[in-house]
Formats: C-alpha cells, sequence, structure tokens
C-alpha cells in the first residue's frame, strides 16, 4: 500500500520521495528539476529535461522539502527555492486538473449541470461524480458516487466552470476512459498539496 491508503501497481514506475523517504508510484509524486539558473522548478508533466527530484503530492512533504533545504541535499549543490514553491504547484496542478476534464469534455466523455451529471448517473454513463467546493451542500448531496466510481471535490466553481467554458459550474460527471484515470491521478495529487480532505464523498449519503 502507498501513502493514502491505495493499491500499488506492480509494473507502475516508482520514485523516492526526499521528505518522506519512502520509495512510491511516481503517481503520486511530484516532479521537480533544477533550472540552468539553480532555481527550483515543478515540472507537473514530468518531462522537462534533467535530473528529477521527487517529493510526495502532499503539503507538507513539499514544505518540509523547502523549510529542511533537501533539494539542496537531494541535489548536492545549491538550489534557489521560490518562496511562491507551494502556490506554484498548486496553481500548475489546478491547471493541468481543468486541463484534462475540458480535454473529457471534447471529446464527449464529460458533462455538466445537475440534470445532465444526474442522468448519466441514473443510466451508469458516470464513472466520476465532481463537485464544487463553493456548492451548496443541500444541492451536491442529492448526487451519489457512482458504485464502484470516484468522487473528486476539490475544484471551486470558477476553476471546474473553466473547464467547461463556463462562468461557473457545480456539477460535472466523467464517463470511464484514460482521461477518467488521468484526471483522478491528478486530482489526487491536488488534494494533497492543498491539504485538503477531498469533500464528501456522495457514497456515504
Amino acid at each position: 500500500m502507498t501513502r493514502g491508503g491505495k493499491t500499488k501497481d506492480r509494473d507502475e514506475v516508482e520514485r523516492k520521495c526526499i521528505a518522506t523517504g519512502e520509495v512510491q508510484p511516481k503517481s503520486g509524486l511530484m516532479r521537480f528539476v533544477i533550472h540552468p539558473t539553480g532555481q527550483v522548478i515543478p515540472d507537473i508533466l514530468q518531462k522537462l529535461p534533467g535530473r528529477g527530484v521527487w517529493v510526495a503530492a502532499e503539503k507538507d512533504a513539499i514544505e518540509k522539502a523547502v523549510n529542511k533545504g533537501l533539494f539542496s541535499r537531494a541535489t548536492k549543490q545549491n538550489v534557489t527555492v521560490p518562496d511562491t514553491l507551494l502556490d506554484d504547484v498548486d496553481t500548475q496542478l489546478a491547471r493541468r486538473l481543468v486541463e484534462l476534464v475540458s480535454l473529457a469534455r471534447k471529446a464527449g466523455q464529460a458533462v455538466a449541470g445537475y440534470e445532465k451529471v444526474k442522468s448519466w448517473l441514473m443510466n451508469d454513463a458516470a464513472k466520476v461524480l465532481l463537485q464544487a467546493t463553493d456548492g451548496s451542500e443541500r444541492g451536491k448531496s442529492k448526487l451519489r458516487t457512482p458504485e464502484g466510481g470516484r468522487f473528486i471535490g476539490i475544484l471551486t466553481a470558477s476553476e471546474l466552470g473553466l473547464a467547461f467554458g463556463r462562468e461557473s459550474v457545480i456539477h460535472g460527471a466523467l464517463a470511464s476512459g484514460g482521461l477518467s484515470k488521468r484526471v483522478v491521478e491528478t486530482a489526487e495529487m491536488l488534494k494533497g498539496v492543498r491539504g485538503l480532505d477531498g469533500g464528501k464523498d456522495r457514497r456515504e449519503g
């Protein structure tokens, strides 16, 4: 099992977190690289050149890596860590999550709005229920997480709205598929970085 209680896939590539010392799948870790200027920068897509430095996608782990100089220790060089590093990670992860949901929408794999989401849930078309953190709890409680599916409740209504080309969205749903898996993985990372519990899973009633 990994941090957060997720089952580990034996075929998944693993890396060691410089803050916790734990080895875990890359999907639960943030990759950082050192810019030629010596500045630590987040690599959300895990594609930037250079040696990667890995930190658990959790607020406490990233703060520990910053406060205890672990980036310098891991790379054996003096590096510059921006004061905004945690906020930068949050911003980039949120942007990536919005982009993925938007891609799912354009592929016909996502819908927004109470009635459409309710219809997808009733017809077993939805595998992921998305709800805005600042939406009415009374309204959100009327929809339930699909059986065997996932719940994501870490984006604000305006952030979720960006994914659907609207000013704000409270309810959204994703169908199964590769995009939904990537959405869930990115959402888990953002949840950890924001230090949130991810909202109330609607299976709980």
